[in-house]
């Protein structure tokens, strides 16, 4: 059992000993950090979470099987979307000019004091403040000529008064000595905090491990829908929940929806504030990325749900962490690796890890928090907060050691990622994607439905099946 797995079954708090069976190891892609090993890890004790429940429902265990290189196809399943053309032939889904655009200027720039920093352009509010801050246009070379203007702290604070995005290049030792870096690195990757009393309630004795359990999805790109993704892929009923202006990425939408229902909700309209809590009164998991504060001040806080529905399960996913003095800012993939030390240590200039780490594992690390929590509710009753973040998972892997690889480039070819993949006919056309990795002794994973078009479905449940 390697480190990684170890360290998580910790969080699950049992003496027993779960049938878990990793095969292969890194490196996959060309990187030293350990990416598909602690991948492989993270789904694992996703699995034993699962069966944990399977016996709570039938009395027996299940074996658990991850492939290291399956799991490293599951932490970019992204990259392998791919829809059919009016030729018949299916071929990747491309990124859109716009995306384009930004992935291109999201780096590291040196700035006026011999540092390194990373503006971030991935939403488009956000990234009209960071231009109007630098005074350039959304080019490399422009970006650049503006970041040297700026010592890397002035700048950090400047886009960090704004609400906008951005983050310091340090080294791992550096943000270790950071007083955000030494509260997390007290913290487990996986926090969960019991805060508030109920009955127990346990799972029914038939159907999937998740058969009747409720989901409120409030997050988008890319951790929290695929923690709401991994829950719906083992029979959860999942929500989402969004408003119409708030911006959405296609391509990422109809990758993290598989098994979802889709409605539309804006929480500063009153009456439909007032819906969404009536939903939350019949949910089991309140899941939301939303920065420390942002629901709170609109009456969705942890607590205030539990009080309103005891025996909640609220799952909060963000960059920094729920404590701390970078807990408000901002943050995405890019800026998890850049302050962590991550992309110091990736290249030479700073460079990103050839997959979004970050995102993909902090979204499995939220489900793994959340079945736990679900588990612990059956059997003892509770309302409970699980917090999970990109920084503490940058963290969580840079704790697994390095590999050297012999190459650059490599990765997963799309002929050894088919026999992994499904097809599903959508509101986008008919799609090829990545299914379920995670290998069971006796349930079989999967999604009840495609993706669904965005606000497709009524802001109701549907009814159970017991």
């Amino acid at each position: 059992m390697n480190a990684a797995l170890q360290e998580l079954l910790k969080i699950r708090n049992r003496n027993d000993s779960p049938s878990v069976d990793i095969t292969g190891s890194d490196p996959v892609y060309s990187s030293r950090f350990k990416i598909a090993e602690t991948g492989a890890a993270i789904l694992a004790a996703n699995g034993v979470a699962i069966s944990d429940i399977w016996e709570l429902k039938t009395g027996r265990r299940q074996k658990i099987s991850v492939d290291v290189r399956h799991a490293a196809a599951a932490l970019n399943s992204v990259a392998h979307l791919m829809r059919r053309e009016p030729d018949g032939v299916y071929r990747l889904w491309d990124d859109s000019p716009l995306a384009k655009k930004a992935y291109e200027t999201i780096r590291a720039y040196p700035t006026r004091d011999g540092r390194w920093y990373m503006p971030h352009f991935g939403m488009q509010h956000m990234k009209e403040k960071v231009l109007k801050i630098l005074d350039c246009e959304q080019t490399q070379e422009s970006i650049a000529k503006a970041v040297a203007k700026w010592d890397a702290e002035e700048l950090d604070q400047a886009i960090a008064d704004a609400n906008a995005c951005g983050g310091i290049v340090r080294t791992e030792e550096e943000w270790r000595r950071h007083p955000h870096g030494k509260l997390l690195a007290a913290e487990a990757v996986v926090e969960i905090e019991k805060i508030g009393e109920s009955a127990p309630e346990p799972f029914p004795e038939k159907g999937p491990a998740l058969e009747g359990v409720r989901v409120l999805d409030l997050t988008r790109v890319l951790a929290g829908p695929v923690a709401a993704r991994t829950l719906a892929e083992h029979g959860a009923d999942v929500l989402m929940v969004s408003a119409r202006q708030v911006p959405q990425f296609k391509k990422f939408f109809l990758e993290l929806s598989h098994g979802k229902r889709s409605c539309l909700l804006d929480l500063d309209t009153a009456e439909q504030a007032a819906r969404l809590k009536e939903l939350v009164r019949e949910a089991d998991v309140f899941s939301q990325g939303y920065r420390p504060g942002v629901l709170e001040a609109r009456g969705f806080g942890p607590e205030e749900l539990a009080a309103a529905r005891p025996g909640l399960i609220y799952t909060s996913i963000n960059c920094y962490g729920e404590g701390g003095p970078f807990s408000n800012r901002g943050g995405w993939e890019q800026i998890a690796q850049t302050v962590t030390g991550i992309s110091h240590e990736n290249g030479n200039p700073p460079s990103l890890l050839p997959i979004y780490f970050c995102d993909y594992g902090t979204g499995y690390l939220g489900a793994y928090g959340t079945l736990l929590a679900l588990a612990r509710r059956a059997v003892e009753g509770g309302s409970y907060h699980v917090k999970v973040s990109l920084c503490r998972s940058a963290m969580f892997l840079q704790d697994q050691g390095r590999v050297v690889y012999p190459q650059e480039g490599m990765g997963l070819s799309q002929q050894e990622v088919r026999p992994l993949q499904m097809e599903s006919e959508t509101t986008y056309g008919q799609v090829r994607y990545i299914g379920p990795v995670i290998r069971f002794s006796e349930s079989r994973p999967g999604w009840s439905w495609p993706s669904p078009a965005l606000g497709a479905d009524k802001a109701e449940w549907r009814k159970r099946a017991y």
